[in-house]
């Protein structure tokens, strides 16, 4: 425990003869970090709230209304089952977003609207279907991400 302050002593003298005292007994030495350079700030611009977002992106944290956090869910789901490995898998991906989709459907959060339906999983599956069969053809690039760049827009 730490000692009072005495009287008569300034505080900042008192604290560097804590500070020495601790160091000297080796009470900073096994701290995480130690003797490592401090993580650099990547923005240019000094923010004051650096360390929270720090934190938010290591515990792996959204500020994302719940709605957004989903669409970009989704997106992500559709790219993952187009490069799954069975069909097993594109099932288990699209009817797990699928029923997320559905709980905010009925049971609206605050913000935006979602503005999706669920994912037609049988028509899902067979573009994989598709997309493997013109893969194993000879055709690699072939696929829904390629179906969708050659149309200019989603498919």
């Amino acid at each position: 425990m730490t000692e009072r302050k005495p009287p008569g002593v300034s505080f900042e003298s008192w604290v560097d003869r804590q500070i020495r005292e601790a160091k000297s007994r080796g009470e900073f030495d096994q701290l995480p970090g130690a003797g490592k350079p401090l993580p650099e700030i990547t923005d240019t611009a000094y923010d004051e709230l650096w360390w929270i977002k720090r934190k938010m992106a290591r515990e792996g944290l959204s500020v994302l209304p719940p709605t957004l956090a989903l669409r970009k869910e989704a997106e992500d789901a559709l790219v993952a089952a187009s490069v799954a490995p069975s069909e097993r898998a594109v099932r288990r991906i699209i009817e797990d977003v699928n029923a997320k989709i559905r709980e905010v459907m009925f049971k609206p959060p605050p913000g935006p609207p979602l503005g999706l339906k669920p994912y037609d999983v049988e028509k899902l599956v067979q573009e994989w279907r598709a997309a493997r069969e013109e893969r194993a053809a000879g055709h690699p690039e072939a696929g829904p991400e390629a179906d969708r760049r050659e149309s200019g827009g989603a498919a």
